[in-house]
């Protein structure tokens, strides 16, 4: 409670005061509780967001070179399987155009092939070509994209490129760092 004069001598108490003074001393004081502001929260998120900008393509080339990887491998597998057939029969399978695994399963497996790759990295068809008296073969994956493209031969620069197996040779592959 408050007391003061005003000029001509007249006191005057103030109960707002009072109840201020009572209301200020009665207030629970704030205490510093555990746990993080939201800046801090927020630089961790934006720290969180700059390595995942940074690491999810690099994952992704490192994912489709895997792809690449097996890509080859399965083709050199049908491959060494179709040369191993043409040993036991003189002549690769005759006339296939665009044959897919299905369609080989007949010559290659189980004798010399465990079982057909069912496509190539991608999950996409094998594109498998014979001519009609049986004596080239080719074997091809219309790459990432899936879509046929050029096929000059010789290494290749970008994952959306053909790759293509020949005779027991790659006559189109992938070579360097792939885009």
């Amino acid at each position: 409670m408050l007391d003061y004069r005003l000029p001509g001598g007249v006191a005057v108490t103030s109960r707002l005061s009072e109840s201020c003074e009572g209301a200020r001393s009665n207030a629970p004081r704030r205490r510093r509780q555990p746990g993080f502001t939201l800046i801090e929260l927020l630089i961790v998120v934006a720290i969180i967001g700059l390595l995942a900008a940074i690491a999810i393509p690099n994952l992704r080339n490192a994912m489709d070179r895997t792809k690449q990887n097996r890509t080859l491998a399965d083709m050199r597998q049908i491959g060494s399987a179709l040369e191993t057939y043409s040993v036991d029969n003189n002549v690769y399978p005759k006339g296939l155009n665009n044959a897919g695994a299905a369609d080989m399963v007949p010559y290659l497996t189980p004798s010399y092939l465990p079982a057909m790759p069912p496509g190539d990295g991608w999950s996409q068809a094998w594109h498998i070509d014979t001519n009609a008296t049986g004596t080239i073969y080719t074997i091809t994956s219309y790459g990432k994209d899936g879509i046929p493209g050029s096929n000059q031969g010789g290494p290749t620069a970008d994952l959306n490129c053909d790759i293509i197996y020949s005779n027991n040779a790659f006559y189109q592959w992938p070579q360097g760092k792939q885009q």
